[in-house]
């Protein structure tokens, strides 16, 4: 059975507060169970952890080696943009990574539009709302979707 760890990065526990027009209505718990759904459907298992601080972010990511997790699901929020040190967590371990993002970041602020974590990434998903992460666990967890 595939474990893998989603990581939610700065502000993401404010799903369904921050900017609904932006984010929508779902809030984290919400998205946390649709996912632990689906992993019960496909057969696999998944931790789910959010933190506003990036030294908890690279320290989960350097633990998910550790305990041999299969994948990663992240959503650095604006981490993404500006944190080499999440960037190279993900470079130094071995399993893969998929980013994920609920807003279209490319059709926001001019800011939002590069991530310096995708370069060490499988993959990025973007604007396709929480069913991003869906998208996500699949790619990893399936391998003929």
């Amino acid at each position: 059975m595939k474990k893998i760890l989603i990581l939610n990065g700065p502000n993401l526990n404010r799903l369904g507060k921050r900017e609904p027009h932006i984010y929508g209505s779902e809030t984290l718990d919400d998205v946390k169970n649709s996912l632990e759904l689906l992993a019960n459907q496909i057969g696999c298992k998944i931790d789910f952890k959010q933190s506003n601080h990036e030294g908890d972010i690279v320290d989960s990511i350097h633990n998910a080696e550790d305990e041999e997790y299969d994948g990663l699901i992240i959503n650095p929020g604006a981490f993404t943009h500006y944190s080499y040190a999440i960037r190279d967590a993900i470079a130094s371990v071995s399993y893969p990574t998929v980013e994920v993002h609920i807003s279209n970041v490319h059709a926001r602020e001019l800011f939002r539009h590069h991530s310096v974590v995708s370069p060490v990434t499988v993959g990025q998903i973007v604007g396709l709302g929480t069913k991003g992460y869906k998208l996500a666990l699949l790619s990893l967890v399936k391998e003929d979707i």
